[in-house]
């Protein structure tokens, strides 16, 4: 990895001439994002991570946290116990010099606790978290590493987006989706910062009912606690 996001956040934070970082995926041309919104205030969060935000409880880890905005309003704002991890080092380490407490570069994956280290109350997955699975092939491993890390009464608050909106109806409202994929919204996603691209990677948005059937599946109740304004939705998942 070339940590280019990494790069574009340590760039914002350090007043390097930051510029916009591309996004493009296999099915969407190359989009420009501003690295200023992963520096989000609670006034400026979507309305669904302000419901995270507010439904965030006791131990909590942060998981892909980024520039560390949600980690940062719930350490210093609700006053909870905050783990954030990220894969990037750069993001970890302005989540440092911005004053979170526990940040550490971390793949969610290969995580494991200390047999003296408590378990969380809330494992926190926004910014369309369902992405870190990558594909739907890998929900059952994802969600099982999950439970490791809760307690029996936490909590999971992720949120995702249903892409069907993105692909073509015909005049019956039937949608055309292509066959090459096994889920259609498993996308591959390339990031450009600088000109410098980042290896390709999979990234999966999953629609609330095969969310919540996945869920099923591994043990969990899954619970839809907002709907956004296009397409997405925040959702509660725990232990049964």
């Amino acid at each position: 990895m070339k940590d280019v996001m990494g790069k574009a956040i340590w760039d914002h934070q350090n007043q390097n001439q930051p510029e916009d970082v591309w996004t493009e995926t296999n099915i969407s041309e190359a989009d420009a994002m501003s690295v200023a919104y992963l520096f989000r205030d609670y006034q400026q969060m979507p309305p669904i991570e302000q419901k995270a935000m507010q439904l965030a409880r006791g131990r909590v880890l942060d998981v892909g946290c980024g520039a560390g905005s949600h980690s940062l309003y719930l350490q210093n704002h609700q006053k909870l116990e905050v783990s954030a991890i990220d894969i990037s080092p750069r993001a970890i380490e302005v989540c440092k010099d911005r004053g979170i407490e526990k940040a550490y570069v971390q793949d969610v994956m290969t995580m494991e606790l200390q047999s003296n280290d408590p378990l969380f109350d809330t494992l926190l997955l926004l910014m369309n978290g369902t992405g870190i699975c990558g594909k739907l092939v890998n929900i059952s491993p994802f969600f099982q590493k999950l439970k490791s890390l809760l307690q029996p009464n936490g909590q999971i608050l992720i949120d995702s987006s249903d892409l069907i909106y993105m692909f073509d109806k015909d005049q019956d409202g039937g949608v055309w989706i292509p066959t090459d994929t096994d889920y259609y919204g498993e996308l591959t996603f390339e990031l450009t910062y600088k000109g410098e691209k980042e290896s390709p990677f999979p990234w999966l948005y999953l629609d609330y009912h095969t969310l919540e059937n996945a869920a099923l599946s591994n043990g969990l109740s899954c619970e839809r606690v907002m709907e956004g304004s296009h397409y997405d939705y925040l959702a509660r998942l725990q232990i049964l």
